[in-house]
């Protein structure tokens, strides 16, 4: 969702001779009020299904204007599975301008790329002589599902065309859109239907990729020495005026549904320990009992909690059922809110500490270090029997690990883990170690095709 400068309560709020980048505050007040009700009707008013969980980062462009990226789980129940509940959602066609006059005119207004490729190859969505969106896409009678990427949304040849910047364009140049909230919000505002895990974890990354980044250096050109542009060589963040005002404000910009709580992994006696630098070291000494972490209080809890012990949690499991207070260092049992758990990552290379964690995941109610740190308990889970771990590993690292990442964690379960087949651990997870590579291929094939034509 982006921002719409000619929206009627900021054109209202402008002076004479006023633009809107002369109000950033306006800008971000109204754009906010505005993502609210997109807020409300995703997550209120459930017009798409309840959600299970929702995720959304604010960012703002170049120019300063706002724009949101949100994510969106449906629960079990209200999950989109087929071409036809895709069209309930997602339209990818103009509408027909006698029925729907004014949605043609936000479609026609907010909704189409480009015109680029041949007609202007200076647009900005230009890359290596063809689109990068890949637009014109391709006619289609109907929806067709796509594995991990985004579905091939209906766009039928029925002669409707429109006329934008001296050109001519049909339904292979809409972007995909919901037509209820088009008319609601009038902006920009893309809608696509992520339908496998894959494509998801890009999406996680590109919503929590962090805020842009500037380089720059300063040149004394009076000076006739050389330039060491190392030394020289700043990086800064660029701040837009509504982005100062955001925050001027305290607007969120960034929120996740439900909350998810960091659990610490650490061996015995080998917890980490802040403090501020000023503090007196003696007091904090007699005060403050740095013995008492969550992962300990986890298995006294379990020992002492009757709850706990009908409930036989995993750690990961444990937050959804007790609260952390940092304060007294205490789980309580939680009575509202629903949050998720998720241990802190640990390298095989640590050696006890990632196999602690490993044991984490997988013995219920441990009421101690020395009930989990057993060899009954790593037998009983068929830890020692063979690579299970290791492909337990990289099943979980798969999830939310892009490509690069996941083959130096490869490499390092090959150094310091020896499996006994690295071929076909090689094999079952090829696919997930190289999808950037094929990623890369199909962009450049398809770069090709374009420059040939």
């Amino acid at each position: 969702m982006t921002c719409n400068p000619m929206w009627k309560e900021i054109q209202e709020g402008l002076r004479y001779t006023e633009k809107p980048q002369d109000r950033p505050d306006l800008l971000s007040r109204v754009f906010r009020a505005k993502f609210e009700v997109l807020k409300s009707e995703l997550l209120h008013k459930h017009i798409f299904g309840e959600v299970a969980a929702c995720v959304y980062a604010i960012e703002f462009q170049k120019r300063g204007f706002p724009h949101a990226h949100v994510l969106l789980i449906l629960k079990l129940e209200f999950k989109l599975l087929n071409a036809e509940s895709y069209d309930k959602i997602v339209c990818a066609e103009l509408p027909d301008l006698k029925e729907h006059q004014h949605l043609y005119s936000l479609v026609v207004k907010h909704m189409i790329h480009g015109p680029c490729g041949d007609m202007d190859k200076s647009c900005p969505c230009m890359k290596n002589g063809s689109c990068k969106s890949h637009y014109p896409k391709n006619f289609s009678d109907h929806t067709i599902h796509a594995e991990d990427s985004y579905p091939c949304y209906r766009r039928r040849n029925d002669c409707r065309k429109v006329k934008v910047r001296r050109h001519e364009l049909d339904n292979r140049w809409v972007i995909p859109h919901n037509r209820y909230l088009l008319a609601l919000i009038d902006c920009h505002i893309n809608v696509e239907i992520c339908s496998t895990v894959k494509l998801v974890k890009y999406l996680y990354k590109y919503v929590f990729k962090g805020p842009d980044l500037i380089s720059f250096q300063v040149i004394d050109q009076a000076s006739c020495s050389d330039v060491d542009e190392i030394s020289n060589f700043q990086k800064g963040r660029w701040i837009s005026p509504p982005e100062a005002l955001w925050r001027i404000y305290e607007f969120r910009l960034s929120e996740m549904t439900p909350s998810v709580y960091t659990l610490q992994v650490h061996l015995l006696d080998q917890q980490s320990i802040s403090f501020d630098r000023n503090s007196d070291l003696n007091y904090l000494l007699k005060k403050i009992d740095f013995s008492r972490t969550m992962l300990t209080e986890f298995f006294k809890t379990n020992k002492s909690n009757a709850k706990a012990q009908n409930l036989r949690c995993l750690y990961r499991e444990f937050p959804e059922h007790f609260v952390w207070t940092p304060k007294t260092k205490t789980w309580s049992e939680r009575e509202r809110r629903r949050v998720i758990g998720r241990l802190v990552t640990a390298n095989p290379k640590e050696g006890e500490r990632y196999f602690l964690r490993l044991l984490l995941c997988h013995v219920r109610g441990p009421t101690s270090f020395d009930d989990l740190l057993t060899v009954k308990a790593a037998l009983k889970i068929g830890l020692l029997e063979s690579d299970n771990y290791i492909e337990e590993t990289l099943e979980e690292a798969v999830a939310f690990q892009m490509p690069l990442s996941l083959r130096l964690l490869f490499a390092t379960l090959l150094l310091y883990c020896s499996p006994s087949d690295p071929k076909l651990l090689w094999t079952r997870f090829e696919k997930d170690l190289s999808s950037d590579y094929v990623h890369a291929q199909k962009f450049t094939h398809y770069s090709d095709c374009e420059i040939k034509k």
